[in-house]
């Protein structure tokens, strides 16, 4: 199992819903990064979703491309992030990581030095927006077999024949958009996502987060009610983009993650 699947598995044995947070790697700064990375689990989150930072973020809305813009010019790099990870894991080695961003800095690399390497970084999955499931042999089957997670974005427009293809080779959990559209663009709704959470668990076994548009601590309440639980990015890097404390922002979070561990 990896600490993703333990971390579900312990979540469903004690009849809680996940808490997943996203944070770009060296926003503002490498320093101030990490030290807000460190402090997340104590907040109450339970997995953390760390941005690679990209020059062409399509999928991103301004405040994640004003993140990423923030942490290349203060020299984050691709390796930059798995040290990062590295140092986290160094102290806490339960808490899971996912690498969440676009497949052309890991193709740079390499993809079996990347997958090594984050392996030995302490990386338990892996998010890559831009790598449609036709692409699969490209890095989310090499990546199985590295002993990473695989997770996959399912939207409102993933019909009914397009679903079993995303969720042929995912793994970890499926991570669902409850909106269209870029990320931070508009509120999520508990109405319009229950029945789409369900329609996805009905073909899998896999726990099913949602994303996109979920600001305060109600709708992380509602949202996790109707899924196994809920991911916040924008409303966390947008209190790291006003410049507020590290402990300020895991408080933050850690409202969040009340509000979803609630429902």
């Amino acid at each position: 199992m990896t600490r993703i699947e333990r971390r579900f598995a312990t979540l469903k044995a004690e009849g809680r819903k996940a808490f997943v947070a996203y944070m770009m790697a060296g926003d503002p700064d490498a320093a101030t990064s990490l030290e807000i990375m460190r402090g997340l689990p104590a907040a109450g989150v339970d997995i953390i979703e760390l941005g690679m930072p990209f020059t062409d973020p399509m999928a991103d809305g301004p405040t994640i491309q004003l993140a990423g813009q923030r942490a290349l010019e203060g020299g984050q790099t691709l390796q930059k992030t798995l040290d990062m990870a590295a140092a986290f894991r160094a102290q806490d080695d339960v808490t899971p990581i996912v690498m969440m961003g676009y497949y052309n800095p890991i193709f740079s690399r390499g993809v079996d030095a990347f997958l090594a390497d984050a392996k030995a970084a302490g990386v338990d999955g892996l998010i890559v927006v831009d790598l449609p499931p036709e692409e699969d042999e490209e890095l989310c089957i090499p990546a199985q077999r590295a002993g990473l997670n695989f997770i996959r974005l399912a939207t409102p427009t993933t019909d009914a024949r397009r679903l079993p293809k995303v969720l042929q080779n995912t793994s970890g959990f499926v991570y669902y958009v409850s909106i269209t559209g870029i990320t931070g663009a508009a509120a999520a709704e508990a109405g319009d996502v229950g029945p789409e959470v369900a329609r996805i668990k009905a073909a899998t076994d896999l726990p099913v987060i949602v994303g996109f548009g979920i600001t305060t601590p109600e709708a992380a309440r509602a949202i996790a009610a109707v899924a196994d639980g809920c991911v916040v990015g924008s409303a966390i890097v947008k209190e790291i983009g006003a410049g507020k404390s590290p402990a300020e922002v895991c408080a933050f979070a850690g409202a969040l993650a009340a509000g979803a561990h609630s429902a």
